[in-house]
C-alpha cells in the first residue's frame, strides 16, 4: 500500500529517482523475513501429540517398575535380579521401535506421494499435512496461474470491437523497452498482422500521465494509438468512437466512461483504455503535448485465471475436511472475482489496514468468521496463522513469493509449488512439481493413511505391552520364581515388534482418512486402559492353567507364558487395526498377515531348537497348544468385544470437531458451536426419535447465527460417526444412542458447557416452551445452568 517507499530485495524495472534511506538490515521488512526465516522452527500439531505420548509411557513405567522392583526385592529375592527384571519390564512397555515404524511409515508415504508429484522435504509434514483441518492459501501462483491473460476487449457500451484489440495489438509491439505483464498478456491473445504498419515515434510511457502513445503509418496515413490507465486516457479524448461512428465526448458520453471502468474494475478485472486519433500535421518528433482531441476507443480487461484443477480441488479439499482461507495482498475486487469462478463461498472480508487494528484477541475471532484476507502483509500472514493454531487447528499454508516464507515456516505443513521462489521452496515442508492442485488432495489423504498406520502401531503396542506388563507385575505378587526371565521379556518384545514392522504396509479403513485426526493421548490411555486389562486376563488363566492343569516347572511355565503372550499379542493385531469386524469387514495387507504368521510359526517351534536351550525354554506337551487355542480364541474373541464397546463409547473423541481445541480462549468456531447446538437440541427434545426438519427448524429459531443445510447436515455426520445418533434416511430421522449421553456427562460439561451456558438455557427455554417438557434424562445437567 506504500507508493513512496522503495523496499530492499526488489528490483527497479525503469525510471531514475533519489531516494533518502531510512531503515536498513533486520529493520527492513526484506531483513524481517530473512531474521523469521533464521528462527527456530515452531512445534507442529504431530510432534506436541508425540511429546504427550511420551510423558505418559514415561509416567506409567516408571510407576510400574517401582512396583514390581520393590515387590520382587521384598520377596527376598536378588536385589541385581530384580532390578534386572525390572528393567526389561520398562524395555517390554516402552514402544521402542516407534522411530522405526514412524520413520518407515513416512518414508512409504513420501515415495506414494512423490509417484503424484509431489516432493517431501521433511518426512514428518506428511503427518501433518493428514492432520490439517485449516489450509490458508495465498492467490497468485497458486490458486491462479501467476499468468495474466487479456480477457476482454470492449466499447463504453460492453460491446466486443476488434479494432480495440487490432490498436493494443499494435501500441504493445511497437513499443521499446521492457514489455509488462498486461503488453505481453495483448501480444499472446492473438498473432495479428502488422507488417503493413510502421513505426513512426513513440511516447514513453511515465508514472505521471499512466499512458504511452506510439506513432505509426498505414497506407499512406498517420495514427497515434494510445494505451494506459482509463481516468488519464480519458483526459485527453473530445470523441468517442461506437460502432464505427464517432461522436463528441458529453457529459452522459464521459459518464458511460466512468461507469463502464467501475463495472470491469468490480468484476476483479484490471483495465486499461485505448484511444487513437488521425494526425493531421506529420513530423519527426512527437511529444506528450500531441496527446489531445483523441477519440476514446474503449477497454482492455486483464485476468490472472485460475488454475484449471483449482476448482476441483477446492471441493475435494471441502469434502475432506479441510477449510479453505485465502490470504493474499491483492484487493477484495480482484479477489471476489477469481472466488466466484472457483465456486468459493466469501464467509467474510477482513483487510490488512483492519488486521493491523486488532489485537490477538479480536483476531481470534475474525480468523474463524472470515476466510478472505485482502491486503495483508507478511507479518499479517503469520499472524492470522498462528492465531488459528492457538484457536486448536492444524495449519497448512501454500505460497510461492518471498513474503510468504515467514508464513510457510509458522505453519504445522509448509507448501509451496515448483514456479515458487527459491526462498519460499526452502521455507516449505512440501513441494508440488505440478499445477494440478488435485494432488493436494490426494497428499492429505496420503497424509492421514501414514498416520493411521503410526496410530495402530500405537494402539497396539501400549494395550498389549501394558497388558503383559501388568500381568508380569502381578504376577509377581504370589510365583515363587519370575514369570518369565529378563532375556525371555526382551525376546518376546523383539519378535513382537518385528510382527508389527509390516504394519506401515497395511491398508486403512475408508472411513478412517475421510476426515482429520489427531493424536489424543487420552484416547490411546483409555484404550490401554480398556484393551489391557483383557489381556491380563487370559494371561492369568494361561497361568493357572499351566499351574494347575499341567503342574508346570518354572521353565515350562516361563516357555508356555512366553508363547501365549507373543502369540495372543501378534493375533491381537488384527483385532486392533481396524475398527470394523476384522478380516471380512476390513482386510490386512498380505504382507502382514504372511509376517504375522511367520512370527506365530518361529515362536511355537523355537523351544524345539537348539536356540530355544539357550533362551532356557523346554518343549511344551501336546496338549499345551490345544488349552492356548481355546484361550486365544476366548481372548480375540472378547477383545473385538470390548474394542466395539470402547469405539461406541469414545469414538467421539476421533472426530476432532466434536473436542475442544488445546485453547478454547474467548471464542469458539461456528461450526464447533454449531455442534455443540445441535447436541443440545437433540439431547433435549423429549421424543426418541427427532425429524430432520424439526431439527433445523429448532436450530434455525434458537441460534443466533446464519445457518445453512449443508452445514447442519455436516454436524450430523460428525456425530453419526462418533456412534453418537442413527439416520433412519426412510422416516429421515435420528435417534439418539447410549454413548451421546456419556460424551455430555464426561465431555461436553467439563469442556464446552462453561462456554455455552447461554445457548443451552436459551434451546432449553425454547424447548420447554414448543414441545411442553424436556427430555427428563439431561436434567442434571439443567440443574447446572
Amino acid at each position: 500500500e506504500w507508493s513512496n517507499h522503495l523496499f530492499m530485495g526488489t528490483s527497479v524495472v525503469s525510471g531514475t529517482a533519489t531516494a533518502v534511506v531510512v531503515k536498513t538490515g533486520s529493520l527492513t521488512e526484506y531483513g524481517r523475513i530473512a531474521v523469521k526465516l533464521a528462527a527456530k522452527e515452531p512445534e507442529t500439531e504431530f510432534q506436541r501429540g508425540i511429546r504427550s505420548f511420551g510423558y505418559m509411557i514415561i509416567q506409567v513405567t516408571f510407576f510400574l517398575v517401582l512396583f514390581v522392583f520393590f515387590i520382587n526385592a521384598l520377596y527376598m529375592r536378588s536385589v541385581l535380579e530384580s532390578l534386572l527384571f525390572a528393567v526389561a519390564l520398562a524395555v517390554g512397555l516402552t514402544p521402542e521401535l516407534l522411530p522405526m515404524i514412524v520413520s518407515v511409515n513416512l518414508s512409504k508415504g513420501a515415495i506414494a506421494m512423490a509417484k503424484k508429484g509431489v516432493i517431501v522435504k521433511r518426512l514428518a509434514s506428511i503427518q501433518n499435512f493428514g492432520n490439517m483441518d485449516v489450509l490458508c492459501t495465498d492467490k497468485t501462483g497458486t490458486l491462479t496461474e501467476n499468468r495474466i491473460k487479456l480477457v476482454l476487449y470492449v466499447d463504453v457500451n460492453g460491446e466486443e470491437n476488434e479494432k480495440i484489440l487490432l490498436y493494443s495489438y499494435l501500441n504493445s509491439y511497437f513499443q521499446t523497452g521492457l514489455k509488462s505483464p498486461l503488453d505481453e498478456a495483448v501480444l499472446m491473445f492473438r498473432n495479428m498482422d502488422v507488417k503493413d504498419y510502421t513505426k513512426v515515434d513513440e511516447i514513453p510511457f511515465d508514472f505521471i500521465r499512466k499512458r504511452l502513445s506510439i506513432i505509426v503509418d498505414y497506407r499512406k496515413q498517420r495514427f497515434m494509438i494510445t494505451k494506459g490507465a482509463p481516468e488519464e486516457v480519458a483526459k485527453i479524448c473530445s470523441y468517442c468512437e461506437v460502432k464505427d461512428i464517432i461522436m463528441d465526448v458529453t457529459d452522459e458520453i464521459q459518464q458511460k466512461i466512468k461507469q463502464k471502468y467501475i463495472e470491469l474494475s468490480a468484476e476483479g478485472f484490471r483495465v486499461l483504455a485505448v484511444a487513437y486519433k488521425r494526425l493531421k500535421v506529420e513530423k519527426a518528433v512527437y511529444s506528450a503535448s500531441d496527446e489531445n482531441e483523441m477519440v476514446f476507443l474503449g477497454f482492455i480487461a486483464f485476468l490472472d485465471p485460475p488454475k484449471e484443477t483449482a476448482k476441483e480441488s477446492l471441493q475435494l479439499l471441502k469434502n475432506a475436511g479441510v477449510e479453505l482461507k485465502i490470504l493474499t495482498g491483492d484487493n477484495e475486487l480482484v479477489t471476489r472475482k477469481v472466488c466466484e469462478y472457483l465456486g468459493f463461498e466469501v464467509r467474510g472480508v477482513v483487510t490488512g489496514g483492519e488486521i493491523a487494528q486488532m489485537n490477538d484477541d479480536a483476531l481470534a475471532r475474525v480468523v474463524e468468521e472470515a476466510n478472505i484476507f485482502c491486503r495483508v502483509t507478511p507479518a499479517q500472514k503469520d499472524r492470522i496463522i498462528n492465531a488459528l493454531k492457538n484457536n486448536g487447528h492444524v495449519v497448512g499454508f501454500l505460497g510461492d513469493g518471498i513474503n510468504d516464507a515467514p508464513s510457510l515456516k509458522s505453519a504445522d505443513v509448509g507448501i509451496s509449488v515448483d514456479n515458487a521462489v527459491d526462498v519460499a521452496k526452502e521455507s516449505a515442508d512440501i513441494i508440488l512439481l505440478k499445477t494440478d492442485l488435485t494432488v493436494l488432495h490426494d497428499s492429505v489423504l496420503e497424509g492421514r493413511k501414514t498416520f493411521g498406520n503410526t496410530m495402530k502401531y500405537i494402539m497396539m503396542g501400549v494395550s498389549s505391552n501394558f497388558g503383559n506388563m501388568l500381568s508380569v507385575a502381578a504376577a509377581s505378587l504370589f510365583l515363587p520364581f519370575l514369570p518369565m526371565l529378563p532375556i525371555q521379556i526382551l525376546l518376546n518384545n523383539l519378535l513382537y515388534d518385528l510382527s508389527q514392522s509390516a504394519i506401515p504396509t497395511d491398508e486403512v479403513d475408508h472411513e478412517y482418512v475421510a476426515k482429520p485426526k489427531r493424536l489424543d493421548t487420552q484416547f490411546i490411555r483409555l484404550f490401554m486402559m480398556c484393551l489391557g486389562p483383557v489381556s491380563s486376563l487370559f494371561d492369568f488363566l494361561t497361568f493357572f492353567t499351566m499351574l494347575f492343569v499341567f503342574n508346570a516347572s518354572e521353565q515350562l511355565f516361563q516357555t508356555a507364558w512366553f508363547i501365549e503372550s507373543l502369540v495372543s499379542q501378534t493375533l491381537v493385531i488384527f483385532v486392533i487395526r481396524t475398527r470394523k469386524s476384522p478380516f471380512w469387514k476390513s482386510r490386512p495387507s498380505k504382507l502382514l498377515l504372511l509376517n504375522n504368521i511367520a512370527i506365530i510359526a518361529f515362536a511355537s517351534v523355537l523351544p524345539y531348537t537348539p536356540i530355544g536351550a539357550i533362551f532356557r525354554f523346554v518343549k511344551p506337551p501336546p496338549t499345551f497348544f490345544i488349552a492356548l487355542a481355546v484361550i486365544l480364541g476366548s481372548y480375540l474373541a472378547l477383545a473385538e468385544l470390548i474394542k466395539s464397546l470402547f469405539y461406541k463409547k469414545y469414538g467421539y473423541r476421533l472426530e476432532q470437531f466434536l473436542l475442544s481445541p488445546r485453547r478454547i480462549g474467548i471464542y469458539m468456531s461456528k461450526t464447533v458451536r454449531l455442534i455443540q447446538n445441535t447436541v443440545a437440541v437433540v439431547c433435549l427434545r423429549p421424543e426418541g426419535e427427532i425429524s430432520i426438519e424439526s431439527l433445523i427448524e429448532d436450530l434455525r429459531n434458537t441460534v443466533d447465527y446464519s445457518i445453512s443445510l449443508e452445514q447442519v447436515f455436516n454436524c450430523l455426520n460428525h456425530l453419526r460417526r462418533a456412534g453418537l445418533i442413527t439416520f433412519d434416511w426412510r422416516k429421515r430421522t435420528i435417534k439418539r444412542e447410549k454413548p451421546l449421553e456419556d460424551y455430555v456427562e464426561t465431555y461436553v460439561v467439563k469442556e464446552f458447557l462453561p462456554k455455552m451456558l447461554e445457548d443451552w438455557r436459551r434451546i432449553s427455554s425454547y424447548v420447554q416452551t414448543k414441545y411442553g417438557k424436556i427430555n427428563s434424562g439431561y436434567e442434571r445437567i439443567l440443574m447446572l445452568l
